[in-house]
């Protein structure tokens, strides 16, 4: 492989003399550049001050306040109680995941985010703790709730010809945006954007889905177009998905459902050929030569956002239209408003299937809900630790009424906790701390929730369940998975292996995604990644390359609905995560499959037991887990189980 170091020399002394006059000219940046490229720091988040070096106060411009400040306010001491503590018991054992933040996509984000949140979180519970309440602002309340409904009446109403809902707690699966207007004006196009909150010190929102409809075309078609994409600060427009598509052949699925129907942009002529069934002679009039497309100028419309578990849906009239994927760090849960502008007469917007709380006071047996205590010196047989983000409440609460009702989760022979990271929105965080301190079951994590860092929540639950208690085995599974936990200690007894076991549905030869297309994309491109060392002069260069995986296919796994480790497997990871030797793989389930092979070429004797009945993509009859299972199959479920039917499915699954 040819490296061109005169390139990276050049560049590093380029940047040397940049930063040599920013230094020059700001004296306060003399501290920041040699701690920052001193290779022998003594602090680990130093280095966090980079990108950028500061953020400011939204509340007050003038002040600014350094990613360090921010950082270290993570694992200062807090004023909280012993009771509260008890949420946040891997909180401190976490703090080397800054050494670490670079392993992951957006890590160093998440957690400077995750300070700026939690400054906010801590400022609001010390000042209902000091008896500042809303007796002081009655109006504060009300804002404060998560609905599960919305409609345009609550949101901020017409701005400059701009239409805004307000969505206070985000998006969840299941949530969906209703619009009902007619498209008017000289062109009749408009634009639906799903926006999020801007970081401090920015001025624009992310917008999570841009939905544009443009009926007289662009530059690049004269025909009518919807044009879907992204936008943040940091990396401008993502890269736009058309319908029609001008590569109809890249036609890629969205939880099953086309990026862009096919019938899109055709005649009735074309649409008729490629469906053998139906008879072109059935066509009367000119219409065969009038193009599909669903919205019209003059012409009433209703279009439903939907969100999905891979990305959001659009129907319009109740056809299925569009299908747009997450992108990385934009995603649903982080959307705050919903805006609607351009050539649009706009009868109304709704917002439905919000996440939403219960408030405990209207809850019967708020009691059995309530977490058994742990047992700290008293070896527990399994320990479950669950995935849950912060506005899934209602996922939460039916895991609670259903699975972990089991009688040896209320024994307290087995353990459950949700492992939840921050939310960028205060009203989700007060909620989701309120849940915490009324159930007992919730460990908050130290950094903002995205996908990309889910492998920090598997390395949360090994600590819990080997540092916080001691569990003869350790499971990880979804808030939207159903564990019959009855099922998994009974093989785990019939297996009678206690070192050295991963039980799961094992994949022994899967291999990485390398379209970048895809959610579960890997790189095995080679990375390039240059450090200047430098106190002005001498200086010196050091070249780093890295790969994601750069190897065919990966070591056995088991897919990440549900899988158990043995103690000694769990205490390892612990262990090498201490000592940063734990590879960070953006895969969780992929990544401990990685962690548990480096332990075999190290001596250790591994036992791979698959389990068939854990269904990664639903329910069967006589499941294990089964995935992607709502709140109302989740009860549904469990009064089988409580009826003596026992592991039967609901719904359309068998």
């Amino acid at each position: 492989m040819k490296k061109s170091y005169g390139g990276i020399v050049a560049a590093c002394l380029f940047m040397l003399l940049v930063l040599r006059y920013g230094i020059i000219n700001y004296p306060a940046g003399d501290s920041f550049l040699t701690n920052a490229f001193y290779t022998n720091i003594s602090n680990p988040l130093e280095w966090l001050d980079t990108t950028p070096p500061a953020v400011q106060n939204p509340e007050n411009t003038s002040e600014v306040i350094s990613g360090e400040t921010i950082v270290f306010s993570l694992f200062a001491q807090r004023n909280v109680s012993n009771e509260e503590r008890q949420n946040m018991q891997t909180w401190n054992l976490l703090k080397h995941l800054i050494n670490q933040a670079h392993g992951l996509p957006n890590g160093v984000d998440a957690i400077k985010e995750a300070g700026v949140a939690w400054n906010s979180l801590m400022a609001s519970v010390e000042e209902q703790r000091l008896g500042y309440t809303n007796e002081i602002s009655p109006g504060k309340a009300k804002e404060k709730q998560c609905p599960h409904f919305l409609n345009k009446m609550n949101g901020t109403g017409i701005d400059n010809s701009v239409s805004k809902l307000r969505v206070p707690c985000g998006l969840t699966q299941g949530s969906s945006i209703t619009v009902i207007g007619i498209p008017n004006g000289l062109l009749g196009n408009f634009r639906i954007d799903l926006t999020g909150e801007p970081l401090p010190g920015e001025p624009d929102p992310p917008i999570i889905l841009h939905y544009n409809v443009r009926l007289n075309g662009d530059k690049v078609t004269e025909d009518p177009v919807i044009v879907q994409n992204t936008w943040t600060v940091a990396h401008d427009w993502g890269e736009e998905e058309r319908c029609p598509s001008p590569t109809p052949e890249k036609n890629n699925k969205v939880d099953e459902l086309d990026q862009c129907n096919k019938i899109v942009g055709k005649t009735e002529e074309q649409r008729m050929r490629s469906n053998v069934s139906r008879q072109v002679s059935t066509v009367q009039d000119g219409s065969k030569s009038r193009r599909y497309f669903p919205f019209k100028q003059g012409y009433p419309f209703v279009a439903t956002l939907r969100v999905g578990s891979e990305g959001i849906q659009m129907t319009v009239d109740g056809k299925h239209l569009t299908s747009f994927a997450f992108r990385e760090t934009l995603e649903p849960w982080l959307v705050n408003e919903v805006r609607i502008s351009g050539d649009l007469k706009l009868v109304s917007v709704l917002a439905s299937g919000l996440p939403t709380s219960e408030e405990s006071e209207n809850i019967i047996n708020l009691e059995e809900l309530k977490s058994a205590p742990l047992s700290p010196h008293k070896q527990m047989d399994l320990f479950i630790g669950v995935f849950s983000t912060a506005n899934n409440f209602k996922r939460r609460m039916a895991v609670r009424r259903t699975w972990m009702q089991y009688a040896a989760v209320r024994s307290g022979a087995v353990s459950v906790r949700f492992f939840v990271g921050l939310h960028k929105n205060q009203i989700v965080n007060e909620e989701l701390w309120n849940e915490a301190q009324t159930y007992g079951d919730i460990q908050l994590m130290p950094f903002v929730d995205y996908y990309g860092l889910i492998t920090w929540k598997t390395l949360a639950i090994c600590i819990f369940g080997t540092e916080v208690v001691s569990a003869k085995f350790v499971m990880k599974t979804d808030d939207d998975a159903f564990v019959r936990v009855d099922e998994v200690l009974a093989s785990l007894h019939r297996i009678k292996v206690n070192r050295g076991l991963l039980y799961g549905l094992i994949n022994s030869d899967s291999r990485p995604h390398r379209s970048p297309d895809s959610k579960w994309y890997i790189s095995n491109e080679v990375k390039e990644i240059v450090f200047c060392f430098s106190h002005f002069f001498p200086f010196a260069v050091s070249a780093a390359v890295m790969k994601e995986w750069p190897e065919a296919t990966y070591p056995p796994w088991a897919h990440g609905p549900g899988y158990v480790v043995s103690n000694d497997i769990a205490k390892a990871v612990s262990q090498r995560y201490k000592k940063g030797r734990l590879k960070m793989f953006k895969l969780e389930d992929v990544a401990m499959g990685i962690w548990i092979a480096d332990m075999k070429k190290e001596g250790l004797n591994v036992r791979y037991e698959k389990e068939e009945k854990v269904y990664n993509e639903g329910c069967k009859d006589g499941y294990v887990v089964a995935h992607y299972q709502g709140p109302r199959e989740m009860l549904c479920l469990w009064q089988k189980i409580q009826e003596g039917q026992v592991a039967k499915c609901c719904g359309g699954d068998r």
